[in-house]
């Protein structure tokens, strides 16, 4: 891939070029105090000038006045939202007058959508959903209609956050697949290179020019200080073992003092696809709707069955969800679950840092065996 320059006023012209496919454009914008994926139709709507600061249960704006559009590193948000729904009905069922009942299709309508601003680690995570919902003999529908509608406009990370560690899991900070467009922002503009033939269109459409070797050079150089910068790191990329000689070991017990249970590191893990089924039906109960939501297994209920809840203390809930990440993810999609996005570590209300609960277990003694 060849890179080319856009110049920092002609960023209009890149979501212009956007819009004039038909297709509605999503893009970071601030709101109540984070990032987030919004309607975009101005340059000006993004983050210019934001950065962040995101520490263990911390996540904080601020303005620094370099006048960057993507001077941060993550918000709350990835592409998961727009591809595995919130909540959604997944059909509904209606009485006839005779009684009889009949099953209605309730596939989703979509509209073509380009997002601006997706980052490495959120890709790796796009390419994990699209191998538990897309392949093998059950697709999902749902998703897959979504997913087909999206063009991807990817942004390297230049700024990445304390609580980020994509460099150790081999998915950042720059983006390497899965983008249509992937933009580098540099101080006077920006570098574009297409990874698709979708994307080789819209840059033909810009008024783009050749980069030259210094602004290549720059581009290498934000790079390299980006990896420099990641201080956190998990202990390996296949833990499967290590977690599973562990399965008593102490330190489970320690963080489950700690860990509230409340979903939120599952909420906006953007790879984590557990969901709840349920029906709503009408008050005449002529028609019902079979929905599906986002679920977590740290909930009870997630693991209940036949009266019994499995897992029913924080212990076995963070023990579950650990080993299956870190683990046997591997047997079941070729790799870790973590993409070392760090949101689970902002975004825990106590703090609990994955790299660290990781790397205590592996380091500790393993399980006394018979």
């Amino acid at each position: 891939m060849s890179a080319a320059f856009l110049a920092r006023d002609d960023l209009q012209r890149l979501i212009d070029a956007l819009r004039r496919e038909h297709r509605q454009v999503i893009g970071p914008q601030v709101r109540d105090g984070t990032i987030v994926f919004d309607a975009l139709e101005r340059a000006s709507q993004l983050p210019v000038g934001v950065v962040d600061e995101q520490a263990p249960g911390r996540y904080r704006l601020k303005s620094d006045g370099s006048g960057r559009c993507f001077a941060w590193a993550t918000g709350v948000q990835a592409l998961k939202p727009l591809t595995f729904a919130p909540r959604e009905t997944l059909w509904r069922a209606e009485r006839g007058e005779r009684g009889e009942l009949r099953f209605l299709d309730t596939q989703p309508a979509v509209q073509p959508t380009a997002v601006i601003g997706v980052r490495g680690c959120d890709l790796a995570a796009l390419h994990l959903q699209d191998q538990h919902f897309c392949y093998g003999a059950y697709a999902d529908s749902y998703y897959n209609r979504r997913r087909r509608a999206l063009f991807i406009v990817a942004v390297d990370c230049a700024h990445p956050a304390a609580t980020c560690f994509c460099a150790s899991t081999g998915d950042g900070p720059a983006a390497s697949a899965g983008f249509d467009v992937a933009l580098t922002e540099l101080d006077d503009g920006f570098l574009l290179r297409a990874k698709s033939d979708r994307g080789q269109e819209l840059l033909d459409a810009l008024p783009v020019v050749a980069a030259t070797d210094e602004q290549l050079g720059r581009a290498a150089g934000q790079h390299a200080a980006a990896v420099a910068a990641q201080k956190r790191a998990l202990p390996g990329r296949d833990l499967r073992q290590a977690l599973f000689a562990r399965l008593g070991h102490p330190r489970w017990n320690e963080v489950a003092q700690r860990c509230l249970s409340c979903g939120n590191c599952t909420s906006v893990c953007p790879t984590c696809f557990c969901h709840s089924e349920g029906d709503v039906p009408t008050m005449d109960g002529r028609q019902v709707d079979h929905f599906r939501q986002w679920d977590s297994c740290f909930t009870p209920g997630h693991s209940y069955i036949h009266g019994w809840i499995v897992r029913g203390s924080a212990r076995f809930r963070y023990r579950q969800w650990l080993t299956h990440k870190l683990g046997t993810w591997h047997e079941q999609y070729g790799r870790s679950g973590c993409v070392g996005c760090g949101r689970c570590i902002a975004w825990c209300p106590v703090g609990i840092d994955i790299t660290a609960e990781a790397r205590a277990l592996v380091e500790g003694e393993p399980d006394a065996r018979p």
